[in-house]
Order: C-alpha cells, then sequence, then structure tokens
C-alpha cells in the first residue's frame, strides 16, 4: 500500500508588520472623521456614532498582537483603510504566485527535491485574486513543473482539505509528489472600518510537499496516518464578493462584500464540533487525545482554541501542545495551523503524534493526524 509523507513545508512571511496600536491609531482617526463628517446626522438620531477601539480590547478579545501585511500604507491611511496593491499586466507574476513560489521554494529545500520531483500543485486558500486562469497553474508554470495543478477553496479549512486532496493523489498513484500551496492575502477582504473584526485578519502564505513514502529519506518527514473532514452550512461566517455582484449596482461596495461574521455564533457552534471532529478520528485511528504531543489549530482566536484543546484533553493544553502564533501573525486563514505546524514540528522525534486542525467558514474543519517518521 502507497503511504503519503509530509516532507517539507515552507513559508512567505510579508516584511511590513502592524501591531495593535498603529492600528488601534489609525481606526480611531477614522472613527474621529466619521464622526465629525456626520455630526449633525448623529445629533439628529439618524446615524449611530461609531466607538474607537483599543490595542486591550483587541489582545482580549483574540490574543492578537500584530501581523503581517502585504501593504501597511494603505491600512493606516485613515481616509484609505485598506491595502494598497497595484494591478500587474498579465505578463507579470501575479501577487499570489510570487507568494506561492517563496513558499514553494522553501518546502522544495527542506524536503531535499527540485520541482521536476513534483507531478502536481494545489493552491488551496479562501480568496483567490481572480477567477481564471488558476493561480496553481501559474505557479506550476513558474516553478518549472511538469504535471497538473488546480484551485480550491474551503475558507479556513482550504490547507487540510488540500492536504486530504494530495493524499488522495499521491496513494490513488496519479502523483508522486504534491504541493499544497496557501497564498492568503486576507487584509484584502477585511472590513478595517468595523471595529469588531478590523483587527482579525493578516497575510502570509505556506507550502506543503506530500510525497510517497519510497521517495523520500528514511526516518524524514511526517507520515500521514489519516485525515478527517466534515462541514455544515452557516451563514454565521460570510463573505458575499463576487463575479455576480455587477449585476446588482445597489450591492457594490456593501459590507457585506467583506468579510462579515457572528463571532460569539462561531464560537459557541464551532469549538465543539471542532473537539468532536478531532476526538471521533482518534478513536477512528485506535488512539487517544493522550497519544498527542502536539495540536497544531487553526489561528483565528485564542480563547477558542483554548477552549478546544480543553475540551480534546479534558484539560488545559500547555503552550508546548497547542503552540499559539496568532499573536505574531493574526488570523491567516488556512494558513494559520500550516505556520503552526512549520514552526513547530522540528522538536519532534520518531513515533511523536501530532494534528493538523483546521475550521472556519462553512463551517468547515479539516483535520490531519501524523505521526514523526
Amino acid at each position: 500500500m502507497i503511504k503519503a509523507v509530509i516532507s517539507g513545508t515552507g513559508l512567505y512571511t510579508p516584511p511590513a508588520t502592524i501591531d495593535n496600536d498603529e492600528l488601534v491609531e489609525a481606526f480611531n482617526q477614522y472613527v474621529e472623521l466619521f464622526n465629525a463628517e456626520n455630526a449633525d446626522a448623529i445629533a439628529n438620531g439618524d446615524v449611530t456614532p461609531l466607538q474607537p477601539s483599543s490595542s486591550s480590547f483587541i489582545e482580549k478579545a483574540s490574543g492578537i498582537k500584530r501581523r503581517h501585511v502585504i501593504d501597511k500604507d494603505g491600512i493606516l491611511d485613515p481616509k484609505r483603510m485598506k491595502p494598497y496593491i497595484p494591478d500587474r499586466s498579465n505578463e507579470e507574476p501575479s501577487v499570489q504566485c510570487e507568494m506561492a513560489v517563496t513558499a514553494c521554494r522553501e518546502a522544495l529545500e527542506q524536503a531535499g527535491k527540485s520541482a521536476q520531483d513534483v507531478d502536481a500543485v494545489i493552491v488551496a486558500c479562501s480568496n483567490l485574486q481572480r477567477a481564471y486562469p488558476a493561480v496553481s497553474i501559474e505557479v506550476q508554470e513558474a516553478l518549472g513543473i511538469d504535471g497538473f495543478a488546480y484551485d480550491m477553496n474551503v475558507a479556513c479549512s482550504s490547507a487540510t482539505f488540500g492536504l486530504q486532496a494530495a493524499v488522495n493523489s499521491v496513494e490513488n498513484g496519479s502523483a508522486r509528489s504534491v504541493l499544497v500551496v496557501s497564498p492568503e492575502i486576507c487584509s484584502g477582504h477585511l472590513n478595517f472600518r468595523d471595529r469588531d473584526s478590523h483587527f482579525i485578519f493578516g497575510d502570509a502564505c505556506t507550502a506543503i510537499l506530500v510525497e510517497r513514502e519510497e521517495d523520500t529519506r528514511e526516518g524524514q518527514g511526517f507520515e500521514i496516518l489519516g485525515t478527517s473532514l466534515k462541514t455544515k452550512f452557516s451563514n454565521n461566517i460570510r463573505n458575499n464578493f463576487g463575479f455576480l455582484n455587477r449585476a446588482d449596482d445597489s450591492g457594490v461596495g456593501k459590507p457585506d462584500k467583506l468579510f462579515v461574521q457572528q463571532g460569539r455564533k462561531v464560537f459557541k457552534e464551532v469549538s465543539p464540533l471542532v473537539a468532536e471532529t478531532i476526538q471521533k478520528q482518534l478513536q477512528s485511528l485506535s488512539l487517544s487525545p493522550d497519544d498527542l504531543r502536539r495540536m497544531w489549530l487553526h489561528q483565528a482566536n485564542l480563547n477558542m482554541n483554548q477552549l478546544i484543546a480543553r475540551k480534546v484533553l479534558g484539560r488545559d493544553a500547555t503552550e508546548e501542545e497547542a503552540p499559539v502564533i496568532l499573536d505574531e501573525y493574526a488570523n491567516t486563514s488556512s494558513a494559520g495551523s500550516i505556520i503552526a505546524f512549520h514552526k513547530h514540528k522540528d522538536d519532534f522525534v520518531s513515533g511523536d503524534l501530532g494534528v493538523i486542525c483546521s475550521f472556519g467558514a462553512g463551517y468547515s474543519i479539516g483535520s490531519v493526524v501524523v505521526r514523526r517518521r
């Protein structure tokens, strides 16, 4: 039987950063401008005044301290409050392609492989900058890979769903090795004028190389013991941006064309579902939570991760058992759990077990149990 192995991971981190104090300063300047411009309407009761934000509020609500972004200046301009990412000509590599190539090259280097060893590319992320041609095929071309490629989107679970697709391709013989890459430019769909969510996201790109076990060195990488996927429809996390927006002028530019969520409902509904998914998967593999050395969880909210880990383990998890990277990166959608894995896997020894788990809009949950070879 063919077994699939994660032999390398890569990460692209944008150099620009915004800490909470900087973000709050820009947001509060916007609030002052808005309230001043609408002073009469506010006085008449026709418009609700906006309320300022604070760094303490952000960190308490989420655990986030700063984030990396493609563009900083546009976001911190109180008269703009969105990134400035210029269009490129069709002859230039797209922004997502550039991010992906950097992350993929690190994954290949870590695995000791070259692009000539790869058969397929899956770009799995929550937002794609165009409909077609597929960004994955552009990445394939940029790396010089002879094979096939496709894009997929399952929001924050895209990377783990992409991992299962890669495992399927390797184990059924359609590819010997597959790159799963997640170029997440989350700042592009974040409403920086919304107090409840203006701090949530950051930008990053991860890459994972999945190969046949027989093509890797003895003891290299992580054996994939099993994958488990779960979806349940919900409107509590939604983004209505799409190609049909232009067919109804009344909706263009409305808040629902960016990220919107009912945060408390998401917390209440998703947390137990994630814990249950992990527990059932472990049981199906004849494993128990006590067998896990680490959980690399989706990095959206610190309080949520602590609750999920507590439900899985039956006790509070240590920082080693459930590492946190959202304080530095914020929520990078599907890249988050892979960043955690990338940064917190090198101390594993042969036989150590862990679970990579992402969750988010859909609802969607992807769980991957791995064992250090």
